[in-house]
């Protein structure tokens, strides 16, 4: 009986040491971007995701990254280098987490990075499925602050191309906003809304 106490006490432990090595991982690699550092946190959360194989939360991040990091570049072996590697992470990601509005709009926010490179050659291809999947993202959370802002962003952006007014997107990145400052999140390290810069694509839209 003693052993057995024994061994319940140290699976714990063992528990307990693994769950603080994720939370300092994770936070880790939040200061590194805060840094500025975004490779060293794309490749911190990389390795986490190896080891926390169930959590989509880590390869979600280390795609957001790369991401973001494709946005100005101009070689489009970089770019491609770049955005093929997210995709491999958002994958990981999709196949720990199924039909997730977050990991959706990723992927449409990765799908962008083309676009903006070279809105000929890959808007064509590419700005249907970005209208699917945000329609996709809606239907399953119409709440989610971050996928009605992300929605209201893509169609403004179309608006602009073809010369219309942003106007009518307006009241979408308002209900965002609202949503946004009464969400209550209760999952670690969950995606956030950011409202300073939902209020910046506020103004633009209203300009």
């Amino acid at each position: 009986m003693k052993n057995l106490f024994l061994f319940i006490g140290l699976f714990i432990a063992l528990n307990v040491t693994a769950q603080t090595q994720y939370q300092t991982g994770m936070q880790k690699a939040f200061s590194l971007w805060e840094e500025g550092k975004m490779t060293e946190a794309s490749q911190l959360f990389e390795r986490i995701s190896t080891v926390e194989k169930d959590n989509w939360l880590p390869s979600y991040y280390a795609a957001t990254l790369e991401i973001l990091g494709s946005f100005g570049l101009k070689d489009e072996a970089i770019l491609k280098a770049k955005l093929t590697k997210a995709q491999d992470f958002l994958d990981t990601a999709k196949s720990n987490s199924e039909n997730n509005p977050e990991i959706i709009i990723t992927q449409a926010l990765l799908n962008l990075g083309y676009i903006a490179f070279d809105g000929q050659k890959y808007g064509m291809i590419l700005s249907g499925k970005n209208s699917q999947l945000y329609a996709q993202a809606l239907a399953i959370a119409p709440n989610n602050p971050r996928v009605i802002l992300g929605n209201a962003e893509w169609n403004m952006g179309a608006a602009k191309f073809f010369g219309k007014s942003t106007k009518p997107y307006c009241e979408d990145i308002k209900r965002a906003i609202e949503l946004g400052k009464e969400e209550k999140i209760d999952i670690e390290f969950y995606p956030k809304f950011l409202l300073e810069r939902a209020e910046e694509v506020l103004k633009q839209c209203e300009n």
